[in-house]
């Protein structure tokens, strides 16, 4: 991991506190016009910077990985590498609006671990529902990593069978039942405090890993 790398995860973790923190707490209104302005500040030294190309990334880190492993293809890259992974929607380390997870293997199944903090409250003391689709999403995503076959999301079905709380730890275990073809149908549970709140059906439809990362630029 590159020493930006690093820096860029921990200014996004940073990043991720202070929105639960804004959403949670009041403050006065001088307080509050002189962080909009400490920000705003921050915003324009960025922005001065590069712009980041996350389709660069991810073909400069897969044809690093293929020519590592003697020109065999590979399927995925790491978040460790500077792949652009990390930069991605809903779990990616180096994003700040992104949910912290703590991914495990365990047997067949991806075991993920997290809290929905007070950003992404819905109704009070409640987990918006979006928020809980797209922890699902992300985390049969990881069961694709796992057998690494690249996949898109082909379908999402999200059943919610309880309240959802905000600020406790919440569990999701995910696993490939069964495949037809392209297709490869994923089934996972939420659970906090033990009990299931929700369950989901998933849908990947597998690619060739050159058009997961590999293809020509579309835009």
């Amino acid at each position: 991991m590159t020493e930006e790398l690093e820096a860029r995860i921990e200014l996004a973790a940073a990043m991720r506190v202070l929105n639960h923190t804004f959403v949670a707490h009041a403050s006065d209104s001088a307080t509050l016009k002189k962080l909009a302005g400490d920000l705003r500040d921050a915003v324009a030294t960025i922005s001065n910077g590069p712009r980041r190309d996350r389709l660069a990334l991810m073909r400069a880190a897969r044809h690093a990985a293929i020519e590592a492993a003697g020109g065999e293809e590979v399927a995925f890259v790491g978040e460790s590498a500077e792949s652009g992974f990390s930069d991605r929607a809903v779990a990616g380390i180096a994003n700040p609006t992104s949910i912290e997870f703590d991914v495990d293997y365990e047997t067949d199944e991806v075991v993920a671990r997290f809290t929905l903090g007070r950003a992404f409250e819905g109704a009070p003391g409640r987990a918006h529902g979006g928020m809980v689709a797209a922890a699902f999403d992300d985390v049969t995503g990881w069961v694709i990593a796992h057998i690494q076959e690249p996949a898109f999301t082909g379908e999402l079905t999200v059943r919610f069978v309880g309240p959802i709380p905000v600020d406790t730890e919440l569990t999701v275990r995910a696993r490939l039942e069964s495949r037809e073809r392209r297709k490869l149908f994923i089934t996972g549970e939420l659970t906090a405090d033990g009990v299931v709140v929700a369950t989901c059906k998933a849908i990947y439809i597998t690619v060739d890993p050159t058009i997961f990362a590999g293809a020509g630029d579309s835009r």
